[in-house]
């Protein structure tokens, strides 16, 4: 039997309108072979000659029975395995979980078809929520098509302003602007779609003048499509498992909260040492190795905007009250020296010495 990783490549060569005699030279098996597992419309997959008696097997037809009731709803492994561990159960609750998959109704599968962009096409964007409340945490992020190198920033908020900042960020980071930016259906790049027919979107006035003054035309996913910008769909999962959960239960440990300046100060860090350096799992070559490439066909980095909206003040503005905070505009921020890359432990010790400061005074 043929592996998994030669299927894979049989049915890549196939959708690129290889002939059969071809597959199977070019993966080294016989035109039977190609033909037959064609033929089959999934993936091989090994089966176990004869099922094993497991601690489970006595309690297999009661979680039948049960997700039989449950239907058309599923019940939680978690909830099952507090049921079985009461009728006797003395396994773990992974052998449940791979029990569940099994006998779990498979819905059609909706097919993902990946789109390649050439160099300095496109720049996928996209929010990632990590936390709500008085005290809320966004990142930023922002993926190339062709290469795949990515930035991430992390805010306190998704105002236009904060927007438009985080792109200037991302364009100076990764070496100029794309031609083509997508997005989803976020408020402040489009207020409303299709308003004079199809494609005819009403753009947030400010933002639509930021991408003229940076050369760069606004594409939105179709409705309830955000797979469209998969890229920087994966890219956003691999941020939360691979940054910042890891971060994160490393500060809980210490005893520290993670905020917008620590985690921009680590991301900076990953993103250079980790992310962008990891051999992609679709290209096979690191992001930052690809970017080099890509650089070259990216437009120039434009100057700060000095566009005047109410989320984002001109660059002479006065503050808008006397000895109120005003969020910084794009140059004053670029202006702000950039935090070095501290450890943690650095972290640690400065929340310990302004702890025993504010002990001291009266």
């Amino acid at each position: 039997m043929i592996t998994k990783e030669v299927y894979v490549e049989i049915e890549v060569l196939r959708k690129h309108g290889f002939s059969l005699r071809k597959i199977a030279a070019e993966v080294g098996c016989a035109v039977n072979t190609v033909r037959s597992h064609l033929a089959q419309g999934k993936q091989p997959r090994y089966q176990r000659q004869k099922k094993r008696a497991t601690k489970l097997s006595t309690h297999e037809t009661y979680l039948c029975e049960r997700q039989a009731a449950a239907q058309p709803q599923w019940i939680p492994a978690t909830v099952l395995f507090r049921e079985i561990r009461a009728l006797g159960y003395a396994g773990g609750v992974s052998q449940l979980r791979a029990f569940m998959r099994t006998i779990r109704p498979q819905g059609a599968a909706d097919p993902v078809v990946r789109f390649e962009t050439a160099p300095g096409e496109q720049l996928q964007i996209d929010w990632v929520e990590f936390r709500k409340g008085a005290d809320p945490l966004y990142a930023f992020c922002a993926t190339l098509g062709y290469s795949r190198a990515s930035y991430v920033e992390f805010v306190t908020d998704m105002k236009v302003s904060t927007l438009i900042d985080c792109h200037q960020h991302a364009f100076e980071a990764l070496g100029g602007v794309a031609r083509r930016l997508l997005y989803d259906n976020m408020k402040t790049v489009v207020l409303e779609r299709d308003v004079d027919g199809p494609g005819e979107h009403r753009y947030h006035a400010g933002f639509l003048d930021y991408a003229k003054h940076c050369g760069f035309v606004i594409n939105l996913c179709r409705p309830y499509r955000a797979r469209t910008k998969g890229k920087v769909e994966r890219f956003n999962g691999y941020l939360r498992r691979s940054f910042y959960v890891p971060l994160i239960s490393r500060l809980k440990q210490a005893g520290l909260p993670l905020d917008a300046v620590t985690a921009n100060a680590e991301v900076r860090r990953w993103l250079k040492e980790v992310a962008n350096v990891r051999i992609h799992a679709s290209t096979q070559v690191q992001p930052a190795q690809r970017l080099q490439e890509e650089q070259a066909h990216l437009q120039g980095i434009p100057p700060p905007w000095r566009g005047d909206i109410a989320a984002a003040r001109p660059l002479d503005a006065p503050p808008p009250v006397e000895g109120a905070t005003v969020r910084p505009t794009v140059a004053e921020r670029i202006a702000l020296p950039t935090p070095e890359q501290h450890p943690l432990a650095v972290y640690a010790q400065l929340l310990t010495q302004l702890q025993a400061a504010a002990e001291m005074q009266p």
